[in-house]
């Protein structure tokens, strides 16, 4: 809670260690978010705010492409949907896909 009783927020980039977006083949784009330990990813994935249908509608991909990955031992979502267009194609703004993780980094969570 803040000094006015609400409660307070952290966005993705304060808690995620590294964050990246990357080809997974031509048709793929795979999101990676590393986070320091356990709790800060488990926090992250029980504040219910990366869904299908969050990623959906930062990204214009159908709810029903995204997989969402718990990666427990590495302490990281995976995040995976097919790219707006072919790597490469005509139109492709982002051949590798490398900067495709920005629109996650300001997610807020409620922090308890």
């Amino acid at each position: 809670m803040n000094a006015a009783g609400n409660a307070s927020t952290t966005r993705l980039r304060d808690l995620a260690v590294f964050v990246r977006s990357k080809n997974a083949g031509p048709f793929m784009l795979t999101i990676d978010v590393f986070f320091e330990g356990p709790a800060d990813c488990q926090r992250v994935i029980d504040s219910g705010v990366i869904t299908p249908q969050k990623i959906a509608s930062l990204y214009a991909v159908a709810q029903d492409s995204i997989k969402i990955i718990h990666v427990v031992p590495a302490h990281a979502l995976k995040i995976s949907f097919p790219r707006p267009l072919p790597a490469g194609d005509v139109g492709d703004s982002d051949v590798a896909g490398g900067q495709q993780f920005v629109p996650l980094l300001n997610l807020e969570f409620a922090v308890r």
